[in-house]
């Protein structure tokens, strides 16, 4: 489950855990001297972080004088504990992991929102004239497992949507990918709550899917980058430099003409998960759907944050026994100070 492996979950794929990948194998060198970082990412997937490893492969970190190691933990805690004790100087933590540590007293700032819209999503197949929340009424929805992020992701809307469990609708745990795939071919679910790589999976397996969730739950953004603010005070030109090459990085694999390249580029960074190219591509598209910007926002550029959508993060963990009560400034937690100058044509 994408939910998991980007906010906090167990590290899954071919990298060990830790490992560190010394990137720009092959760029060519430039005259001025490079800074040195260390990204922690809380899992191993080179899609899942595409831009990145898009603009590794094109050498845009490079051009702004950054040389990058790229370091796999095992969820967004380990991530913002490498920040902490100087082993990393950028992560890519969840917004609730984010703020549990902003509770704690680390002054942590996300800075770049890669995921504007959330990782989850509910499913039904592409043919099945099922196009709102309202049409599961009375049907059984797959889920992963009946424990899983996905299962209060789905709850949430459909609790919403004025159903309850057990009377309009039933959950039925068919696992993902492969099993989740054949649940739908024998018409055991009517839907699927999953995340960008079930759906990816799912895909790559022939199914033609569509998307019914409402877009305030969308608003329920996943993972970015962040620094401590005391890094970011004392480097701002890092900062400044690895969000303009992130962006570019994005709009390079947004491009389809780019495609094959910009899956090369992620090949390079976790050699076995581009073996499946079918797969890779799927999970590709689906992670730059999710990496794009609603129409409501779009406007504002890549990496953009909504005030709104943070205070949708605050009031969940409030709701959710996570945080006591509101910060006094939520704002503190996050920045778009650059987010012009990087979309800048």
């Amino acid at each position: 489950m994408i939910m998991s492996k980007l906010t906090g979950g167990t590290t899954t794929g071919a990298l060990a855990a830790g490992a560190i990948l010394a990137l720009g194998a092959g760029l060519a060198p430039v005259a001025n001297a490079q800074t040195n970082i260390t990204v922690a990412v809380p899992n191993p997937s080179a899609i899942t972080w595409a831009p990145m490893w898009a603009a590794i492969g094109e050498g845009y970190f490079e051009q702004e004088g950054l040389s990058l190691a790229v370091e796999a933990v095992d969820g967004s805690s380990q991530v913002l504990q490498a920040m902490s004790a100087g082993q990393a100087q950028i992560g890519a933590p969840g917004p609730g992991p984010v703020l549990n540590a902003r509770a704690r007293g680390v002054d942590v700032v996300f800075f770049y929102n890669l995921y504007p819209k959330s990782v989850f999503g509910l499913l039904v197949k592409a043919d099945s004239g099922r196009e709102t929340v309202e049409d599961l009424r009375g049907q059984v929805i797959g889920v992963g497992t009946a424990d899983g992020a996905e299962v209060s992701f789905a709850q949430a809307i459909l609790t919403d949507a004025g159903m309850s469990e057990g009377e309009d609708y039933t959950f039925l745990p068919v696992g993902d990918g492969g099993t989740a795939a054949v649940a739908f071919l024998r018409g055991e679910v009517e839907a699927y709550a999953g995340a960008v790589s079930d759906a990816a999976i799912l895909a790559s397996r022939g199914l033609e899917l569509a998307e019914i969730t409402p877009d305030e739950y969308l608003g329920f953004f996943g993972n970015g980058y962040a620094v401590l603010r005391s890094y970011m005070d004392e480097n701002p030109e890092v900062v400044a430099g690895f969000g303009r090459a992130l962006v570019r990085g994005m709009r390079f694999m947004s491009e389809p003409a780019n495609k094959d390249q910009a899956l090369a580029h992620m090949a390079a960074g976790n050699p076995q998960e581009g073996e499946d190219r079918e797969f890779a591509g799927a999970l590709l598209d689906a992670v730059i759907e999710r990496m794009t910007p609603t129409d409501a926002y779009m406007d504002q550029g890549f990496g953009y944050q909504p005030p709104e959508h943070w205070e949708t993060w605050q009031q969940s963990l409030i709701d959710g026994g996570a945080l006591d009560g509101p910060f006094e400034d939520l704002t503190a937690g996050y920045t778009n100070a650059q987010i012009d100058a990087w979309n800048a044509p």
